[in-house]
C-alpha cells in the first residue's frame, strides 16, 4: 500500500450493514508512501496514526476521470 499525502484511506466494513470509515491521509512517516498514515475521519474530524489492515485501501482522487469524461 502507498499513499501521497490527500489520498482518502477507505476501510471497509468487516460486518454486513455496518458502515465503512473514510479519512484523509495528512500525514506520512515514510518517504516512500508506505504505512502508518496519519488520517483526519470525515465522520469525527479526529486525526489518528493508522496502520491500515487488510480491509483498507488508498484513493487516489486525481486518477479519476472528471464526470463525463471518458478515457
Amino acid at each position: 500500500m502507498h499513499a501521497k499525502l490527500g489520498d482518502h484511506l477507505i476501510v471497509e466494513s468487516p460486518t454486513t450493514g455496518a458502515t465503512k470509515r473514510d479519512g484523509e491521509i495528512i500525514g506520512l512517516h515514510h518517504s516512500d508512501g508506505t504505512p502508518p498514515y496519519d488520517v483526519r475521519w470525515s465522520d469525527t474530524n479526529r486525526v489518528t496514526l493508522v496502520y491500515p489492515g487488510p480491509d483498507a485501501h488508498v484513493h487516489h482522487p486525481e486518477h479519476n476521470p472528471k464526470p463525463g469524461h471518458l478515457r
